[in-house]
């Protein structure tokens, strides 16, 4: 079994999350997704997401396409990475927080996941901050 986690806020959820979770799954036999906390979006993305975390993680649920859907955590962002385990961590294209030591700081962990990159979809369709 292989399991690959992703990482998202998932405020605005559109066809380009969609493919990003089905890219995701297409490398292994188990996805699990990390719903971003409201806190964290608020320190990330300096506003507040539009849907509350458990609304965001309900509906990322309802997409029939993780395996499991987790809340992320306070404080250690990569702690959830630890209990899950993962042999893959697949990331969109365009993320950027808590992704520039993460290398370093899966090693010091002793975790071996291997990091990929996900491609975008129609980034000037389907993103976020356009549909906001």
């Amino acid at each position: 079994m292989t399991k690959v986690l992703t990482f998202g806020t998932f405020d605005i959820l559109h066809e380009g999350h969609k493919h990003y979770l089905e890219e995701a799954k297409s490398y292994g036999t188990e996805l699990i997704v990390v719903i971003a906390l409201d806190e964290t979006v608020q320190q990330v993305k300096n506003h507040p997401p539009k849907h509350d975390q458990n609304t965001r993680k309900q509906q990322v649920e309802q997409l029939g396409i993780a395996s499991q859907v987790l809340l992320g955590h306070s404080g250690d962002k990569h702690k959830i990475i630890e209990e899950v385990n993962p042999d893959i961590i697949a990331l969109g294209y365009d993320q950027k927080a808590f992704t520039e030591n993460l290398l370093d700081d899966l090693t010091s962990r002793n975790l071996h996941a291997k990091i990929i990159r996900m491609h975008s979809f129609h980034p000037d369709k389907y993103k976020s901050s356009l549909l906001r």
